[in-house]
């Protein structure tokens, strides 16, 4: 088994006990979307902040939909998404205006990692797949 295989099948069996074996979705989860294997899209800073709480590798890529950089950028956090134990989340800025300000981003692509709940980097312009999987992989 490949080490992305293995990835997946830990991801799998994590969503497997959050949700249950029946495969529905939790309180906090109502329609089963924690899957982590893609980016997941922030609806707001409850949201934000309870993945953040959860512990783990977090990372948040703050966007817009008008950012050249960002589109750059979109298919780097997807792979990170699908191919490392991070969660990954998004923040489009212009939605949330208020977590864009609470973060001081100043500029899109911002991006912040956290691990275990604390704030241990923060990224700000495009970076490199390898670079930020270091990162992640440093923190993990």
């Amino acid at each position: 088994m490949s080490e992305r295989e293995e990835i997946r099948e830990r991801k799998a069996e994590q969503l497997r006990q959050r949700l249950g074996d029946d495969g529905a979705g939790s309180a906090d989860d109502p329609d089963g979307s924690a899957d982590r294997d893609e980016p997941v899209h922030v609806t707001g800073g409850d949201q934000l902040q309870g993945l953040i709480d959860e512990g783990g590798v977090v990372l948040v890529d703050f966007h817009a939909e008008w950012c050249g950089p960002c589109k750059m950028l979109e298919p780097i956090v997807a792979d990170i998404a699908s191919e490392t134990d991070a969660t990954v989340a998004k923040v489009d800025i212009d939605d949330h205006q208020r977590l864009a300000q609470q973060y001081r981003v100043q500029g899109v692509p911002t991006m912040y990692l956290f691990a275990d709940g604390e704030t241990v980097e923060r990224i700000v312009g495009v970076r490199q797949k390898g670079e930020l999987v270091s990162m992640i992989e440093q923190h993990g």
